[in-house]
This record gives structure tokens, sequence and C-alpha cells, in this order.
């Protein structure tokens, strides 16, 4: 009893004070307090939501797209309890291609059964009632309010009344049954059917979690961010390729020069150019003018013989691409030295390898071994001074530089990242977080240093992301910016 006497302090009390008048603004009144308590109590009794987890997409946008549509195979497994000892096995694979591509499956379905309407009809009024009922049942665990927001405007209320009228009350037969006639005779059955397969899509995903690395590799990072920001209701934890582009969105030069190798690297530059405007031009001219008589063979891009999005690529653009990949590559040896030497408590400078070749030899030094190189033509490279950027290599990364720091997409797209993202997260007890979380031989936390202080576990995390937070902040000190924008570097490739 003491102890609680102690407890409540005028600091407390005052604190208990705020929370309460912030209550009272939206209860004002026992009535309006009880009713949201009964809501809350009853919500906390609905089944849980489905939560669907998504880790290294790297720019897959199609595969993307069709894992949200298919909700990882949870609409198949529901569509098979509902339907599994009335439909067969193909009927129902049709009706869950239906649920994922309605437009595109209406198609073949318009070009099959045009030219007999009974039978369209007739397809028309089963399929409605079948998707009525996914509806019915994937909705199941929120509560009407939800479901309500959940719907397209058009057909809101008939949808809900559909929800919540079944078809097996004989009072309410005739009733049920003339609203899916009347959506049939107004030409709107196609726009309905697409409408409620994008609910059932909605509702099949609680709520989505992307566990890091949407970038890199794929040719649509940002087709799938657009995807994520129309979809609304997903929690994102940064992975390292997330901020390696964030990093190349703040200014980091090292992060800019990587963001363009790995893209040349799997000859994807659609994201660089058609996604975020970035200007290659620069690149393009320095590669050829530098290395226009070196074969670049070292540098081939990996071109998957499958993909058949690589057969669109002439000889001609391969070979520019293996010279902007090799001119890239040594101007980020050179960039990423500046950082080591800015910051040798990072303890990472080993990767220093420029004053470590022999060019006599063609050979390089790591670690006491040395190793045959597969090139050894650096026109950019001084021996004497094998860091200094030439003045050609300096105004090439301005001009990137500015590139990135001009695109108002990725401005936007990275904007979202910081929004709705974070180094990690707790959901239903769950933490979420991409890779891994330092430890020491005997698996105890193990300390870091960031910033100047030493943190681990958890509180590393929220240390991690206060820097990368502060790169992009307008009231952060310009010292202390300047060393979150290099930090996304360590990030990258720190140990």
């Amino acid at each position: 009893m003491n102890r609680i006497i102690e407890d409540i302090t005028p600091e407390r009390i005052e604190n208990d004070r705020r929370v309460m008048e912030l209550l009272a603004r939206s209860f004002p009144n026992v009535g309006a307090a009880s009713s949201e308590i009964i809501n809350l109590e009853a919500i906390l009794n609905l089944p849980k939501g489905t939560e669907h987890f998504v880790a290294d997409i790297h720019g897959e946008s199609d595969a993307f797209r069709h894992i949200l549509k298919n909700a990882s195979g949870n609409i198949k497994r529901k569509v098979s309890e509902l339907f599994g000892t009335a439909l067969s096995n193909d009927d129902i694979r049709q009706l869950c291609t239906l649920i994922y591509y309605p437009e595109r499956k209406l198609e073949y379905i318009h070009a099959a059964l045009d030219q007999n309407g009974e039978a369209l009809r007739d397809f028309y009024t089963i399929t409605l009632h079948r998707l009525v009922r996914v509806c019915r049942s994937v909705s199941s665990k929120y509560t009407r309010s939800k479901v309500r927001k959940a719907l397209p405007t058009e057909f809101a209320y008939i949808i809900e009344e559909l929800l919540h009228e079944s078809s097996g009350d004989d009072k309410k037969q005739p009733y049920y049954n003339r609203i899916i006639e009347t959506i049939i005779s107004t030409d709107r059955a196609d726009a309905f059917i697409a409408a409620l397969c994008n609910v059932i899509q909605r509702l099949s995903i609680d709520r989505l979690h992307i566990l890091g690395d949407i970038f890199d590799r794929g040719p649509g990072a940002h087709e799938i961010i657009d995807t994520l920001i129309d979809y609304g209701k997903f929690a994102l934890q940064w992975g390292n390729h997330d901020a390696l582009w964030m990093g190349a969105a703040a200014g980091n030069e090292a992060c800019i020069a990587t963001v363009l190798r790995i893209s040349l690297r799997y000859a994807n530059l659609t994201t660089l150019e058609d996604g975020y405007g970035i200007n290659l031009l620069p690149l393009a001219t320095f590669a050829m003018e530098t290395y226009g008589q070196d074969p670049c063979d070292a540098f081939m891009p990996r071109l998957d013989p499958d993909d058949k999005r690589n057969a669109e690529f002439s000889e001609k653009s391969v070979r520019l691409m293996v010279r902007m990949h090799k001119a890239i590559t040594m101007l980020l040896f050179k960039l990423e030295a500046a950082l080591y030497d800015r910051h040798p408590e990072w303890g990472i400078d080993d990767r220093k390898l420029l004053h470590r070749i022999n060019p006599a030899k063609g050979t390089v030094t790591i670690d006491g071994r040395e190793y045959e190189m597969n090139d050894t033509l650096f026109p950019t490279v001084d021996p004497e001074a094998p860091y200094r950027l030439t003045p050609e290599e300096e105004e090439l990364i301005a001009k990137l530089r500015h590139s990135f720091l001009v695109s108002d997409k990725l401005a936007a797209h990275i904007h979202c990242l910081l929004s709705h993202g974070a180094m990690f997260g707790v959901y239903n007890s769950n933490l979420l977080f991409h890779a891994s979380v330092p430890l020491n031989a005997d698996g105890s936390l193990r300390t870091v240093r960031v910033a100047g202080k030493d943190v681990k576990g958890r509180e590393l995390m929220r240390r991690v992301e206060t820097v990368m937070r502060e790169a992009f902040n307008n009231d952060t000190p310009e010292e202390l910016r300047d060393y979150s924008r290099d930090y996304y570097w360590y990030l990258w490739c720190g140990p």
C-alpha cells in the first residue's frame, strides 16, 4: 500500500490528467466511453486477421503483384475449403484465376461465350454466387465497419447487402436473387465481378509485412513501391539493399556508384531510367571515351538466358553496358576509399585495393596472398595516387549525384520507406527484422559503437534507425547529417 502511495507523484498525476483530457475530446461522456470499450472488447475477440510476410523481393514486381493477388496461396486454400466437395480441381483453379486476374479472365470468358448469351448469363449467375460466398468467408474475421472501408464506392451498398443476407434464407431468397439478376441485366456483371475479386484480394490479407530488400536485380522496384502506396496496409523493415538506395537518395556518392554498378551487373536500367529518371548519358559518354577500345570482358552483365526481357539487348547495347560497368566500378573503388579515410573507426579500410595492385605483374595482394587479375587496364588510376579522382571522374560523380538528388519520384519513394519503415517491428509478439542481430560467441547481444555511443540489441536497432533518419531531416546539424549520410555505406558493407 505504501508503495502504491509513493508511486502517486505530482508528475504522474499531471501526466494522467493530460491523457484524460485528450481522451475526453473523443469520448466526452460515459455513454461514448462505454460504447468504445464495448467495441474494442468485441474486436479483441474476433479471429486474428491473416498477416502476410514477404522478404527479398529484389525488384521482381510481377512476382510481387502475383503473391499479393493470391495472398501466397491463402485464397486458393479458402476456395478449396468452401467448394472442395462441390467443385472439381479444375473448377477451383478457374475460380481462383478469376479472383487473381478478373479483367484478363473475363476477356477470355467473353471470347469463348459471347456467341451464346444464355451460357454467359449462366456463368455470371453461378460465378457471382460463388464470389459472394468467398467474399463472405474472407470478411468474417473483420467488423462490418472495417469491411465497409474496403469496399469500392460504386458497389459498396450492393456488396454489403449480399455479404450480410444469406441466400439460404427463404424469406430473403427473392431479394437476394433479384440483386444478382439486376447486376447481370444492367450489364454491370463484369465490373461487379472485378470489384468483388479485388475486395477478396484485399480482405484475404489483414496486414502486409515487407521484411526488407525491395531494391536491386529485378527491373520493377519503383513499381513495387507504387503498389505498396496504393495498397496502404503495410509495414516495412529496411534491408541492406533498401539502405543502399536510401543512402544514394541522401547523396552518398559510394552508394550512388554501387546502385549503378549493381544495376549494370544485372543489365537492369529500367528502375533507374524509367522509374526515377536518372540521367545515365554522362556515365555512358565517360565510359565510351575512357574504355572505348577496351573489351571489358570481366564486366559482362549477368544475363539469365531464360529471362525473355534479356532478348531485347543487342550486342552493341551489351558492350556499352560492360564499359559503363567498368567505369563506375573503378570510380567506386576511389569513392569508398575516401569514406574509409574519413571513418577509420569503421575498421574496414582493408577493402582498399587499388594501392595493392602490381601493374607490372598484373596481380593484386589481398591478406598477404597474391592473385592474378582478370583485367589490368586502368587508365584512370595513377599508381602514385591511386585513389585520386581524375577531373573527368569528379565531373561525372557530381552529375550523377545531382540526378539522384533532383528525382522527385525517388524522393517520394524514400519518404514512403521512412514513413512506413523501421529497423525492426514487433507485431503480435513477433520480432521482425532483416538479416541479423550482432551477437557474441556465447550468443549474448554484442555491443557496437554507433555515432559515438555503445549500444546493443534493441537500443542498437533504435540508434541505427535514428542515424538513418537524420540524413533526411532538414533540422539535423550539418556535421551530423554528413555522418548519417556516410553511415549508409557502413550499413551496406560493414561487418
